[in-house]
């Protein structure tokens, strides 16, 4: 007798609720471990994570901001991954929004600058499109393997960026970073600390979520990643549709760059690289590539990055205790979500 996982005939939508409430509460209970192991209060320190992150409105307003740039990369390596193409290099078309809006905020003297702004965001999905394009080309022309060409793209985007506000566009007689944006051209806030990048993040989500289920093109981008032979036949043209959704994916991963350059930092400078790229990787796979879902995914996964900072004043606990527990979170999630789409059998073995 032996267990082995067998495929379902089609998404359960009893295990999509039970799984994640199981594995969520699975992962408070490794947390608890791990903390009491550390000689702290398991219930005090998630209490402090909890204060952290909703405590008061000004919190509360903390975790929508570090939302927004997770929900818009999500929503764009979620497009690739639907036809099973591994974008791994959104950090890096994130790290090229920035560079985008900030060239159009520091060189482009000649435009006036009640249009800088819609210009460097347009600039910066540009360029973000244009990065996540060479190894959309790469692959559709050459099958050249994604995931190591789009991990890689990031390191390059990343040290460009440090190059350009350490040595090329450091402001005069200031530390590490370009000259800030003109105040005119900052995206103006609409509760506190929310900006309204909050508009632009909320109707990619409609936006995206009618492409992908209610058009043609999107049900070619399922049709490649569910069966590309099938696909093939039917005369879609896969080398386009996977040169078109890269386009498309770094361009919403470059506006999220751009968007929140313009609403947080006001200027290319350490730290652009936050890592906002790589955890939209983690949302677009715990949402199911579905575009509301991310909305809620984005949100939680905010609110273990600003709850897990208080951990250090609260707890005095280390950085990395932050870190660990997120990661707790995220393990059972993500292997738990295997049984959305599978089950486990039981497998006698025959008599001889």
């Amino acid at each position: 007798m032996r267990i082995a996982l067998e495929k379902r005939d089609s998404k359960s939508r009893k295990m999509a609720v039970i799984i994640p409430l199981a594995s969520f509460v699975i992962s408070l209970i490794l947390g608890a471990l791990v903390l009491a192991a550390s000689r702290s209060n398991p219930l005090q320190a998630y209490q402090a994570m909890f204060n952290g992150a909703f405590g008061n409105a000004r919190r509360f307003q903390y975790t929508i901001v570090e939302a927004l740039p997770l929900l818009m990369c999500g929503l764009g390596v979620g497009i690739a991954f639907r036809l099973k193409f591994w974008n791994i290099g959104a950090e890096g078309q994130y790290v090229w929004g920035a560079i985008g809006i900030t060239w159009v905020m520091q060189f482009w003297k000649f435009v006036p600058i009640p249009m800088l702004l819609p210009i460097g965001l347009l600039v910066g999905m540009i360029l973000g499109a244009l990065w996540a394009g060479v190894p959309g080309f790469l692959k559709a022309q050459w099958s050249v393997d994604e995931t190591l060409t789009t991990l890689m793209l990031n390191y390059v985007a990343i040290g460009l960026a440090e190059y350009l506000y350490i040595n090329a566009w450091k402001a005069p007689f200031g530390n590490m970073g370009t000259p800030e944006f003109p105040r005119e051209t900052w995206l103006p806030p609409v509760w506190g600390k929310v900006h309204s990048g909050i508009y632009i993040a909320l109707a990619l989500v409609v936006i995206l979520y009618f492409l992908l289920y209610k058009t043609r093109w999107g049900f070619e981008l399922n049709m490649i990643g569910k069966n590309p032979r099938a696909a093939r036949y039917q005369g879609v043209s896969i080398k386009k549709n996977i040169v078109i959704a890269m386009l498309l994916s770094g361009a919403i991963c470059g506006l999220a760059g751009s968007v929140n350059t313009a609403a947080i930092a006001h200027r290319l400078t350490r730290g652009v690289d936050g890592g906002y790229g790589f955890t939209g990787i983690i949302i677009a796979w715990m949402s199911g590539l579905n575009p509301f879902a991310s909305i809620l995914v984005a949100f939680v996964m905010a609110a273990l990055t600003t709850g897990a900072d208080a951990l250090q004043i609260a707890m005095r606990l280390p950085e990395s205790m932050g870190e660990v527990l997120q990661g707790l979170v995220l393990i059972p999630l993500l292997a738990g979500s295997i049984f959305v789409e599978h089950r486990l059998v039981i497998i006698k073995k025959e008599a001889v």
